[in-house]
Order: C-alpha cells, then structure tokens, then sequence
C-alpha cells in the first residue's frame, strides 16, 4: 500500500522530475515509510512507500529490473503473490526481493497483459519498457486502488489522488457539468472516466491501457462477470448456496492474511465486519486488534452501535478498542477529513473512517473492513422494489437519485445546469447492457461495479490512508463476487436483505448480530444541521468564493438554510450538506 505518481512526455523531451516531486509529497500520508524518484528520459515515475510485505529496501519504489528492461511503480497488494512467484521461479526467473512488487514485473515480462487475470487482490500500477519506451497502466477489478491522470498536449501524468495531480500544476480546474449533475443526482457517485474537474480524469476499474512512445494508446476491460443463472446450479438449495458463499468467504479472508506487519479489523458491529472477526478467530488469529466507533446523538437519533461491536469483542476475546466523538472533535476534524477527500464525498461515513483510521494507525498498519457485502449480497433497501418492475431505470433511479432532473434545474444556476440528463443516460446505459437476468441483477451489477467504486471503496481508501493504513476488503474478493453473481436473487433478498450471506454467517458468529436492524456508521449531526455546524455551512455558502462560482441557486439555499432537517433526500441524505460539502471541497483545494 502505497501512492504512486508519474510524467510521461511524448515529444521527446525530458519528464518534469519537480512536477513528480510535488505529487509524491502530497502522497506522503500514502506511504510514510519511505519515497523514491526515477527518470529515465521522458519518464519519471515517483513513489511513497507504507511497509507492509518485504520490509527491507530490497522491495522499495520505483523498482528496476535492468536485465528485464523494466520499471513499476505500484500500490496495493497482491495476495497470491508467494504462488505466482513460485510458478515464476519454476519458469526460470530469479528473485532479488520477497515482496509483490517484484513478482509483478516478472509477470508482466512472462504473461504480458494478460498478467492482471493472474492477480488476487488490489493494486493500481504503471510499467515502463526501455526498450520500445512504452507504459502500461492498470487498475484492479473494483477499483479499490485509485489511479487519477491528466493528459495535456503531449504530456501525461498520473497519481494515486486528485490533489496529487493538482499539485503538478497546469491543470484545468474547471467544473465538468456532467459530473456535477452525477455529483448531485446520482448521490456524489461521479463514475469514470469523469471527475468532478474537467482536466483530471480516472482509469476505469478493470482496465489494462498501454500509452505508446508517440502517445497513441489502447486499453481493453479484462474482467466483468455475467449476472446470469448457470444451467449446472439449477438444482441448488438455499442450504447449498449457503456453503458455496461460506466456503468462498474463508478464503478471501484468509488471502488477506498475508503481510509482514499484523492484520486488525474495523468492526462496526454489523453482520460484515463480524463474520471477519469470526473467520480470523476460525483461521487462529490470536490477539486480534478490533476497532469501533460511535457520535454524539441528535434529533433522538443514536450515534454508535457500540452494543453489537462489544458482543462480538468479547465472545472472540479480541483487543478492542472503542472510540467516542464528541460533536467539539466532529467539527474540529471536519477540515482534515475534506481535504483527504480526493474528490468530493458526501457520505457522513468519511468523518467516521478519517478518525477512526487515525486511532487504528496508532497500533497496527493493515485492517480487513466489510465493505461490499450490501452491493454484491443485496443488502440495500432499494432492491426489494425492483424485484417485479417493469422499468428497472425509472424504478431504480426513484430509490436511489437524490433529485430528479427537473428539480435538479431548479438548484442549480443556470450556467452550471447541463441540457441532457446526464445521470439517469449513465445509469440506463449501465442497466440496459447484457448478460443480467432480472431487473435486480442489472442493480446489483450496477452498484458493485459502479456505485461501490466510487462511494465506499474510495471513502475508504482516502481515509485510510490519509493516515498510512491499508484497507483490505475480502467482500471484493472477485471470485467471491463471480459466485454472488451467479446466486438467484430470492436467495440474496430473503430476511431483509443479504439472506444467503446471514445463513452463511450463521455458522460462524452469534446470532443477536444477524438479527438486528441494519445499521451503518451513523453521524446524526451532519445529517441534522443545527448550531455551529449550520453556521459553517451557511459562512461556507455564502462566501465570497461560493458566491462569484454560483453553483447553486441562492433561493433554493435560503430554503436549506431555514430548515435543514425537512430537506432530507431518499438516500437519508441532507441536502444542505451535500452543496456545502462539494463547496469546501473545492475551497479546501483551492479550485
């Protein structure tokens, strides 16, 4: 786990190295254990370094294979590296680290592109070839990993954030209307390639792109799984299905085992996070770091659940640790929380994952996190209702849009309103593509593939690691997920949601943990806007900043301002936090 930055010239000239020392300084919290330069010619890539396998400078960044002809630079982790590295040796290649940064290079140099198919795990990486000059970048299945870049003229940079692009400099910080509208209807998800500005974009989840020496570049999408019924499974039983998941599960738990440094947990007391729990205490983890987190309440509504994470603390004995926010320290971090942001997310969970990583931090430097299990197991209140609709669009964007794009023009000012409804093209064309038999299977596919890439798994990878913590996620183990696709769907709504995934876990944790109410890391202040909190996003707003970009329209604000609490969007969103946010956002970067 890491951050990764590079410049790719294409005219000839030489790579910018001070560009590419900027961005590798904004990615310092990435990787506080080390950081490296290298520049050959018109490449340059940078690298921050967080030690987790192979802790000695044999395995540090950028990494040169002189006899190969090749250079990486690389975050994330391979889980079944040791296994690839043997099948390499047996191929006849040698070794000089015990990491997985290496045993990518010698994969690519043995598979080619077709290497990423050989890969368990998260990662975001780019190759250079000396001899014909070319790059290779790639992305992991989910996108757990980011990879930002900004192309201009015959120039190219990459990096593991946005900011770390902006700091390059000669960026254009232009709002992108269509990735507003996403921001503002589509609930912040803005999906590749787009960003919320116009001049940088991301690499799609589960794509491989080669950039030519002379800039001409290809890519292709090298998984996507079919949510289809296959003719072999016809005759399964829930029971069956049950032990498929069970069985499937311990494994993506145990390949996220693998590391040099101990593996915690964030466990918020959920049914996720607790079969994690229970599969490591199953697998013979003995003194197993738990964290929790709960807030202050407000409106009547409670801010931790801290009751669930402690049952599942003591019937495994874990280390737990448990951590209170009063609403002083909520407002006191908010400012930190923004700018590990890179890009704007309006879920509450940010400021819940930014100070709960900063305590984990403290102990230990990898966490597995549940994240996954409500988009691959449909966990979600939105996929009940769509089980016998007729317009799988129209019903899913009634559950899940915060804003139609009628009222949307009402919001926002003129110039920054686009003609086209930019959000529901995206979603239809997404639903309507093939190989999804049921209107739930489009959803589901929709939000594993789309929606989880750029709301949780982000939220997760920049709070994170704004503090130098790796977030694992078995959840997103992608055979896991294969399997889940093929599962028919009555068998994943049964109980309220995720049924087969609770029979599963049945075996495994206690069921007072399965049979609550779902819950979710709840911020009740910044859902009901009062006091100081009000005062912030009104100064927010109505800054002089706010005011001259004229994003939102100053009648619709006065509405929010007078009653935060009746403005709450389907999602259970506050809409005056969703404007404020993507204003401090942008102020927080100086766009």
């Amino acid at each position: 786990m890491c951050g990764i930055a590079g410049e790719i010239r294409f005219d000839g000239s030489f790579a910018d190295t001070s560009a590419v020392d900027r961005m590798v300084s904004v990615l310092a919290p990435r990787g506080p254990d080390g950081s490296g330069v290298l520049a050959r010619g018109p490449v340059a890539f940078g690298h921050r370094r967080l030690r987790i396998i192979d802790l000695s400078e044999n395995a540090a960044q950028p990494m040169t294979d002189p006899a190969l002809g090749l250079t990486v630079v690389f975050n994330g982790c391979i889980y079944n590296y040791p296994e690839l590295r043997a099948e390499l040796v047996a191929k006849g290649y040698s070794f000089f680290s015990h990491g997985d940064t290496e045993v990518i290079l010698k994969a690519f140099h043995c598979w080619g592109e077709a290497c990423v198919e050989r890969f368990h795990g998260m990662f975001a990486f780019a190759i250079h070839e000396r001899e014909s000059g070319a790059v290779t970048v790639a992305r992991d299945r989910f996108g757990i990993k980011p990879f930002y870049y900004s192309r201009k003229g015959a120039r190219l940079r990459f990096a593991s954030s946005l900011p770390a692009i902006l700091a390059a400099g000669d960026v254009d910080g232009d709002i992108d209307k269509a990735a507003l509208h996403n921001y503002m209807s589509f609930h912040a998800v803005v999906p590749p390639p787009r960003t919320i500005l116009k001049g940088v974009r991301k690499l799609p989840p589960a794509t491989i792109r080669r950039y030519e020496a002379d800039g001409s570049e290809r890519e292709h999408r090298y998984w996507q799984p079919a949510y289809l019924r296959r003719p072999e499974d016809a005759g399964l039983t829930r029971e069956d299905w049950r032990d498929r998941v069970l069985e499937a599960l311990r494994l993506a738990v145990r390949r996220r085992m693998v590391a040099d440094v101990p593996v915690g947990v964030l466990l918020s007391g959920g049914v996720d996070s607790s079969v994690i729990v229970g599969l490591l205490a199953e697998e013979g983890q003995h003194d197993l770091k738990t964290f929790s987190i709960g807030f202050e309440e407000a409106n009547g509504e409670k801010g931790d659940e801290f009751v669930y994470s402690d049952l599942i603390a003591r019937h495994y004995g874990t280390d737990h640790h448990k951590i209170f926010v009063p609403g002083s320290e909520l407002m006191e971090n908010l400012p930190g929380t923004i700018k590990a942001q890179s890009e704007p997310m309006v879920s509450y969970d940010n400021i819940g994952f930014y100070l709960l990583s900063r305590e984990v931090s403290k102990h230990i430097k990898v966490v597995q996190s549940g994240q996954g299990a409500d988009e691959v197991f449909g966990g979600y209140h939105w996929y009940p209702p769509l089980g016998n609709s007729n317009d799988v669009v129209g019903d899913y964007a009634k559950v899940f849009f915060d804003r139609p794009h009628a009222t949307l023009s009402t919001q926002l000012g003129a110039e920054w309103m686009p003609e086209a409804d930019e959000s529901l093209e995206l979603v239809a064309a997404h639903l309507m593509m093939p190989d999804a038999a049921t209107p739930v299977d489009r959803a589901l596919r929709l939000d594993s593939q789309i929606m989880l890439v750029d709301d949780p798994v982000k939220r997760v990878d920049n709070m994170t690691m704004a503090w130098g913590l790796e977030a694992r996620v078995p959840f997103l183990d992608h055979e896991l997920v294969e399997l889940a696709a093929t599962i028919p769907p009555e068998f994943k709504l049964a109980d309220g949601g995720k049924g087969v995934l609770k029979d599963a876990a049945r075996q495994v944790i206690p069921h007072e943990v399965i049979d609550r109410k779902k819950g979710y890391f709840p911020v009740p202040q910044l859902k009901y806007i009062e006091g100081p909190f009000l005062d912030m996003v009104k100064d927010t707003l109505t800054s002089s900043a706010a005011t001259s970009r004229g994003l939102f329209r100053p009648e619709w604000l006065d509405k929010l301002f007078a009653a935060p609490s009746e403005h709450i969007t389907p999602l259970r969103g506050s809409e005056l936090w969703q404007a404020a946010l993507l204003e401090m956002w942008l102020q927080a970067h100086q766009i």
